[in-house]
């Protein structure tokens, strides 16, 4: 039935559209009235776009641009948008209203997507404010910061595409407490002009969906390209390097992670297990340093234009309260750049790398999440993805994380399309 089709994967739909079996506007209507069943609840919205059936229509009436003409897309409040607000969640910019869309929108509005409106975020998608947003498997516990409304949106079929960034876990732990895919790519794959950073080397946009394809219709539009060709020729024979490095992380968590490398191995796949501490252990504290001393630097002038609407942890980090040197920085950026090359290497003899996306469940609570496990590979630049790979203990989603060497974005999604169907266990139509 039309009024089920929000709740389809974006690949799927697209093909009813470009079959004719749905139309751009039908779609918007029931995105629209699945918004308006469950947004007091859930809260993933900070603003959706009163024309959106107008420009539905519109759509209708132009030749496809493409697999994304006429799919509805949430786009994270920190994305500027010329035609709607851009408000960061913050008093500052209550209202604001941009004079043009950042890259990454204006690249969807080429391919005929339609933006439905903006999801709500973290202050800055970082600390201060936090999302009104709640988990829709469960109203009491957070659907993860920064990208909140993004991952939730998704989650309850409000939109089947949506945008996020991440500095830390901002993109991969909501996807794991929401039950989505998700997707960062390499650190800069993908532009980021018109988002407004927090942290010029470690922030990057990234996406979520219902399925890998789902995601690599995103990375089509922005024209993800690895230079090879992905060897990936199934799970059958393919060598995958379970993380075995004692994280800190709740036994169903890790449970999970355990059950995806027997699952693999069952289809053929040649596991090694092993620990990367001599990856991580020398970048401890390295992220830390790195974000806020950038923070300092991105927030210096709305500390000085706005110190009693700024929230004071920005306030903070602006006046550097932490003390992080300049010599401090300087060995996180050269250290950060060692270790890059080296997880790259060793990824490199692997058709991808399997780890956890977070240390356990959504917790109960207004709160963003752990991101210990997420802000390393951050930090590394290297492209992950996050897979739903079951329910916890207290029947909330857990997810795990796939990545591997640096620009091998395309090859990543290859692995994981072959990969989700053994670790999924409740793939979405």
């Amino acid at each position: 039935m039309v009024d089920d089709i929000c709740r389809l994967t974006a690949a799927t739909i697209s093909a009813k559209l470009h079959d004719g079996e749905i139309t751009a506007e039908q779609l918007a209507r029931a995105c629209l009235a699945r918004i308006a069943a469950r947004e007091a609840d859930v809260r993933a919205w900070s603003y959706v776009d009163p024309a959106v059936i107008r420009q539905a229509r519109e759509l209708d009436k132009l030749p496809s641009r493409g697999p994304l003409h006429g799919i509805p897309v949430g786009v994270k409040d920190i994305y500027n948008t010329a035609d709607m607000p851009t408000q960061h969640n913050s008093p500052i910019y209550t209202g604001h209203r941009p004079n043009a869309d950042a890259a990454t929108v204006g690249t969807l509005r080429a391919a005929g997507a339609l933006i439905l409106g903006k999801t709500d975020t973290m202050e800055f998608a970082s600390t201060g404010r936090l999302a009104a947003t709640r988990n829709p498997h469960n109203l009491a516990r957070t659907p993860g910061g920064s990208s909140s409304g993004s991952a939730a949106a998704v989650g309850d079929f409000h939109v089947p595409l949506a945008l996020g960034t991440q500095t830390g876990g901002s993109l991969i732990r909501p996807g794991s407490f929401c039950g989505v895919y998700a997707m960062k790519p390499t650190w800069n794959a993908v532009s980021a002009e018109g988002v407004k950073l927090i942290s010029t080397t470690l922030d990057t946009v990234g996406w979520y969906g219902r399925s890998v394809a789902d995601l690599a219709l995103l990375a089509d539009a922005f024209a993800l390209q690895d230079d090879e060709p992905s060897s990936f020729n199934g799970v059958a024979g393919a060598r995958i390097l379970i993380d075995a490095t004692a994280y800190k992380a709740d036994a169903a968590s890790l449970a999970t992670l355990a059950q995806a490398a027997q699952r693999l191995e069952a289809a053929g796949a040649k596991i090694v297990h092993r620990d990367l501490a001599e990856i991580f252990t020398p970048l401890d504290g390295m992220w830390e340093i790195v974000s806020r001393s950038e923070g300092r630097t991105a927030f210096l002038d709305l500390s000085r234009l706005h110190p009693h609407l700024l929230h004071e942890e920005f306030v903070r980090r602006a006046n550097n309260i932490g003390g992080f040197t300049r010599a401090e920085l300087v060995r996180a950026y050269d250290t950060a750049a060692q270790y890059r090359v080296q997880f790259d290497r060793i990824a490199g003899d692997f058709d991808a790398v399997l780890t956890l996306s977070a240390p356990g469940e959504a917790p109960e609570g207004r709160v963003q999440g752990d991101n210990s496990l997420n802000r390393d590979l951050t930090l590394l630049h290297v492209p992950c993805i996050n897979i739903p790979a079951g329910l916890g203990p207290n029947r909330m989603p857990v997810g795990l994380t796939l990545t591997g060497p640096r620009y091998r974005d395309r090859h990543l999604l290859t692995v994981a399309a072959g990969m989700a169907p053994v670790i999924d266990c409740d793939p979405m139509p």
